[in-house]
């Protein structure tokens, strides 16, 4: 059978591209070398609990558009990412907020909490930050940035925080309100039934083939239609020409506990170094569950070589020099559409993703 598109990578770039071909009556084939449909954003159900096998993902935008359309395929439930924090024994909320800034030092007003950081951004006395630690503490002060801040950094990318680029937080959510919600977009939850239901109803109807490996069958499958929507590396899809993107990796490690609530809230962050891990997800809470048991997973940074999982693009210049090799190869292949976190090598949030997936269909489709 020949296909109007042969889409690899069911993802979440994937997934909607094919929907939208679907409804607009085009052949669509979408293969995959996992097991299972839904990228990073896939879930699993153990002990009745729909847990999420590459981390924590809570879908939040303000673009309306796509709002409108992940709802007309599933229910969304109310679920708000409310994270804390644990700091040399005691927790904070996060954001910055008040609540933070009560928990750090005691204080009650706007005023107190704005006067002892700008007391502190004065100390500092840095007014070109030339690293992270430096860009940390012209933002937010040394008892921030000491107790949330460094520790945690310096874990997640495996270098001190004075090595690492300023650009990596050129601004740090404050928030002088008592306001716990991390983002600030209007809409927000979690599917009810998880991802993977989300991306079943965006592939229903599609002929779907996992444990496929496209760069493993390119000689077969590339013929087998008209247009190739390539959402995996693209280092890897040029056979790593100028050399391998950087990237940062994770480590999972499940439990299921025989308690119905281990730590009373989905994300807690660990930021001291003693912990090896960076936070521990405690998957019921963001579907309310009410279970018997409970199933949490720590997550471990890992540095990244080939063979592992690619979390985190390393948009530093040296990366970015050489994403834009790569990027001239792929606009010379007219067959070829190169979409997603790993074709175009961005750290996108999954309502970006969805968004890249639109406006590249409807470009290619008006």
């Amino acid at each position: 059978m020949h296909y109007n598109y042969l889409i690899v990578g069911a993802g979440l770039f994937g997934a909607t591209f094919a929907n939208l071909a679907k409804k607009a009556g085009k052949s669509v084939l979408v293969i995959d070398k996992r097991n299972h449909i839904a990228g990073n954003c896939y879930t699993e159900n153990i002990e009745g609990i729909n847990v999420h096998k590459y981390g924590a993902h809570i879908f939040h935008t303000s673009n309306k558009q796509v709002w409108d359309y992940v709802n007309s395929l599933v229910e969304f439930n109310r679920y708000t990412n409310s994270p804390v924090a644990m700091s040399k024994g005691k927790l904070y909320n996060l954001p910055f907020n008040m609540n933070t800034f009560n928990q750090l030092w005691g204080v009650h007003t706007p005023v107190e909490a704005q006067a002892k950081i700008a007391e502190q951004r004065a100390a500092s006395g840095i007014t070109e930050p030339c690293n992270l630690e430096e860009q940390a503490l012209t933002l937010v002060g040394k008892d921030i940035y000491e107790a949330l801040i460094k520790e945690y950094t310096e874990k997640q990318w495996g270098r001190k925080c004075s090595e690492l680029p300023a650009s990596i937080i050129k601004r740090l959510p404050i928030r002088f309100t008592f306001d716990n919600n991390y983002f600030n977009d209007l809409y927000q939850g979690i599917p009810c039934g998880g991802y993977t239901k989300l991306v079943e109803k965006m592939l229903e109807g599609i002929e779907v083939r996992l444990n496929t490996d496209f760069l493993e069958n390119r000689t077969e499958l590339e013929p087998i239609a008209d247009r190739v929507v390539y959402t995996g590396p693209i280092d890897e899809f040029f056979e790593y020409r100028f050399g391998n993107l950087e990237y940062r990796s994770l480590k999972f490690e499940n439990k299921v506990l025989d308690v119905e609530n281990f730590q009373g809230n989905a994300v807690v962050n660990y930021i001291d170094s003693k912990y090896p891990y960076t936070r521990i997800t405690e998957h019921k809470h963001f579907e309310f569950g009410i279970q018997p048991k409970t199933v949490v997973t720590r997550e471990y940074p890992d540095s990244w070589e080939l063979g592992k999982e690619r979390f985190y693009t390393v948009n530093d210049s040296k990366n970015t020099e050489l994403y834009s090799k790569y990027k001239v190869l792929a606009d010379q292949l007219s067959k070829y559409i190169f979409g997603g976190r790993l074709a175009e090598y961005k750290y996108y949030d999954m309502d970006d993703v969805i968004e890249r997936a639109m406006v590249i269909f409807n470009q290619e489709n008006n």
